[in-house]
């Protein structure tokens, strides 16, 4: 018999610092971002999410009950003239390909859709990300085009832009 993954997020909260160190100082999860991040940037990272604005929102995927295995989030974002949800989500290297990342997704989206703040949502994976791209595919994204962007500020992607619409302008 096949277990099915129950996945929740949880507010991102003070004990989550292990878990980043481990997403984003590995050099495998950060190779369509720039690298890893060092000690001292993740710790900064952590810092500014137990403190975001009320518009932005970092969440724990917490598997099962009690597995933390990775992060998902959606924050306000100028882009093309307007204000829209971005969002970006990591899933720990053992856990990947099992949907996580999709039902992670899903939630956010629907907090997101909630707020009704904004009415598009984008996500900016790397060209050369097919995983995250099928992500975005999945949750019912559309691709708008190929594009530069910054990401970390003063390294430039090529990223496909993705805009997914929460709710009707």
């Amino acid at each position: 018999m096949n277990v099915v993954d129950v996945v929740t997020i949880e507010p991102y909260s003070e004990r989550d610092l292990p878990l980043l160190e481990q997403l984003l100082g590995d050099t495998e999860m950060m190779e369509h971002l720039g690298g890893p991040e060092s000690l001292d940037k993740i710790r900064q990272r952590h810092g500014r999410y137990l403190r975001l604005p009320e518009t932005d929102h970092m969440f724990t995927i917490v598997l099962n009950n009690d597995e933390r295995v990775g992060n998902i989030g959606y924050w306000t974002k100028h882009w093309r003239d307007q204000d829209v949800f971005e969002t970006g989500w990591h899933i720990l290297s053992g856990y990947q390909g099992r949907g996580l990342a999709t039902k992670a997704g899903e939630l956010a989206i629907e907090l997101a859709r909630a707020e009704h703040r904004y009415p598009f949502m984008h996500a900016f994976p790397s060209i050369d990300n097919p995983a995250s791209n099928a992500i975005c595919r999945k949750l019912g994204f559309t691709l708008v085009e190929e594009c530069q962007f910054e990401y970390p500020p003063g390294h430039m992607l090529t990223v496909n832009d993705w805009r997914l619409q929460l709710f009707d302008e």
